[in-house]
């Protein structure tokens, strides 16, 4: 059972403390921002793509916790100074929850942390049977970021579609890199005709009204009739438990407002 762990993005820190563990949590990410106390709380010591090695040394950790490939360099500089790492790697809905239930296993919690897989499931098929009460479903374009164009990663497109939308560009969220999901040509977009246009620019403030001004752009359903909107980053794109609760609520209160 490890007792001092450093989470290196914000997921692991939020599921330790859902499950009650969040006395084993050390140092965080700076990024952190779920749950609100844990900044109060706990050392920041890591941004996505840095670390400050010696202070995560200093603080003598049993096991270090990080998400991506991008934080290979962390993890490995961390290993040459014998810490313990797991980076988890996942991009779907069933690896958020696969997520929560293996940081509960690491911190000898495996019970608390089926519970809260099940509550984080029991609450997708409440959303999933409200979706289905709607009478069509509006075809989405969900933009990540704006120059150049990138669409949703996969547990993002998998959400849309349980909030009762359709993703329209589902060819894109398997690739787990974003600069694999930009789409090259912003006529692509207009072709496909969203109806609601949902804006999460990693940490930026949406600006609708710049996305309305693009070129040809008026046409689009989602331009003309008012349909653009935004989910804040730390609800979305972040794949811990938050994406799975408040994240999937905003966006289908997004595509129940766009049905009436």
């Amino acid at each position: 059972m490890y007792q001092r762990i450093v989470c290196l993005t914000e997921e692991p820190t939020e599921i330790l403390y859902r499950i009650g563990e969040e006395d084993r949590i050390v140092g965080i990410s700076g990024f952190t921002v779920r749950p609100p106390r844990a900044r109060k709380e706990k050392p920041k010591v890591s941004a996505f793509l840095t670390a400050k090695i010696d202070r995560i040394l200093d603080l003598k950790p049993d096991l270090a916790l990080g998400f991506s490939d991008i934080q290979a360099d962390i993890a490995a500089e961390l290993i040459r100074h014998g810490v313990e790492v797991h980076i988890f790697n996942h991009r779907s809905v069933a690896g958020i929850l696969r997520t929560v239930r293996a940081v509960a296993a690491l911190a000898g919690s495996a019970e608390k942390g089926e519970q809260l897989a099940a509550e984080l499931e029991a609450g997708l098929d409440r959303i999933r049977a409200r979706a289905a009460e709607i009478p069509r479903r509006p075809r989405v374009y969900f933009e990540e970021w704006y120059d150049p164009l990138i669409s949703g990663i996969r547990w993002v497109s998998e959400l849309i579609e349980i909030a009762g939308g359709e993703d329209c560009f589902p060819e894109y969220r398997d690739a787990s890199l974003a600069k694999d999901r930009i789409i090259a040509d912003p006529d692509e977009v207009v072709r496909r005709a969203p109806d609601v246009i949902i804006g999460s620019w990693c940490g930026r403030k949406f600006r609708p009204e710049r996305v309305a001004a693009r070129e040809n752009w008026a046409g689009v359903p989602a331009v003309a009739n008012g349909h653009l909107h935004e989910v804040k980053s730390s609800l979305i794109l972040q794949p811990g438990p938050a994406a799975l609760t408040d994240g999937v609520e905003a966006l289908q209160r997004i595509i129940r407002s766009w049905a009436g």
